[in-house]
């Protein structure tokens, strides 16, 4: 490998090793739910209340992001954001008692939301540098990360390792990849330097900015709703059980994995405009078989669908976000993850209330009319800079 080569791509394995570690870490958690709850000694009704603590963190996150984003460096903000998340992960995961673990999962949602800007921002500085799309691969390291964790977690629920244990065993593993690789992580370099990255915060919210957060808003949701409640849908509404349920969230969670590998090089041939309608469109034709006919087979293939569709349009939103003409990139970032973090925080909820008022089928037609919706709005984006 000559010199360039290497000196391009050690930047890009730093930036996606950020995001395996984001990824790694939820995946792990989530695995280990069933047991750090019964270690908590709390029902499942109170897990659900206590769990939404990590939502006060992430609105923490989201103005503190909002204001030092573009003033500190990109790079230092990804490093404490990473460092925090590690650290915080075997003490969340070894809580046993109520307040260990509300105050573990406000952490984990300030640190982790707060981690999301500034790592995409680095990404969108190795992608401009290399000059072609790499942006979907960054968030295919990501999911890489959580079916890891995930596997992870599975081996030691199996071989009786505690959650506090096996967190503090990944988080020493990934803390030392990251002290190893990082100084190879990239400095975001504003397109007008001095003044213009201490200008207004009100000044990033550019009309294009806002329309893009607005695309990124009803992306989430379609994302959040289809990833929270595909296993329900097909275990309790169709009546298939909880393996199937499994299979039906997995073969969601696969084809987002599948669509991420492969969604660079489909950017790089239509486009990124292009390329955010058409995904849009697909996943609002997954979602239309999902509810066309109360059947498992339909539920998997549309389940399965609407990832392919919905996986890259949010990295390719941050992309655009981050090459704005003018804003710097960890700036645009900012405004997309004001615009997505509602949209995955309401589709838990929202889609619940509809169910509850109408049925779990009838609630998913909502998947529909954002993702169709977004798709309209995708209209009005200007061409890639």
């Amino acid at each position: 490998m000559t010199g360039a080569a290497a000196s391009g791509l050690r930047p890009r394995l730093a930036v996606s090793l950020v995001f395996v570690v984001l990824g790694a870490t939820q995946g792990g958690w989530m695995a280990r739910i069933p047991a750090i709850r019964d270690q908590v000694g709390v029902d499942t009704a109170r897990w659900g209340l206590l769990s939404s603590s990590s939502a006060a963190g992430d609105l923490v996150a989201i103005v503190l992001i909002t204001v030092l984003i573009g003033r500190v460096s990109t790079r230092l903000l990804s490093l404490a954001a990473a460092a925090v998340v590690l650290l915080n992960a075997p003490v969340l995961a070894g809580a046993s008692a109520v307040p260990a673990l509300v105050v573990g999962l406000t952490v984990w949602g300030v640190s982790a939301t707060f981690l999301a800007t500034p790592v995409n921002a680095l990404a969108v500085a190795v992608e401009r540098h290399q000059g072609r799309p790499l942006m979907s691969g960054f968030h295919a390291s990501y999911s890489s990360g959580v079916l890891a964790g995930g596997a992870l977690g599975t081996l030691a629920a199996a071989t009786g390792v505690s959650p506090g244990v096996q967190m503090a065993i990944s988080s020493a593993v990934l803390g030392a990849l990251l002290l190893a690789w990082a100084r190879w992580l990239p400095e975001e370099r504003s397109p007008a330097e001095g003044k213009e990255r201490r200008r207004p915060v009100r000044q990033r919210f550019t009309p294009q900015l806002v329309l893009l957060a607005a695309i990124a808003f009803l992306a989430s949701f379609v994302e959040g709703s289809a990833s929270q409640w595909s296993s329900v849908y097909a275990a309790d509404y169709l009546d298939a059980g909880s393996a199937l349920g499994a299979a039906t969230y997995t073969c969601f969670s696969v084809a987002v994995l599948v669509a991420r590998l492969l969604g660079d090089r489909m950017v790089a041939r239509l486009g990124r405009g292009s390329f955010v309608r058409l995904s849009l469109l697909t996943a609002a034709l997954g979602a239309a078989l999902v509810v066309a006919r109360p059947a498992l087979p339909l539920a998997v293939a549309g389940f399965t669908v609407a990832g392919l569709g919905i996986a890259c349009v949010l990295p390719a939103l941050i992309a655009l976000a981050g090459r704005q003409p003018g804003v710097p990139a960890g700036e645009g970032v900012s405004v997309i993850t004001i615009g997505q973090w509602p949209g995955f925080l309401m589709a838990g909820p929202a889609v619940g209330l509809l169910a509850g008022a109408a049925s779990l089928r009838a609630a998913l037609v909502a998947l529909v009319v954002a993702a169709a919706g977004a798709a309209v709005l995708t209209r009005w984006m200007a061409a890639e800079t």
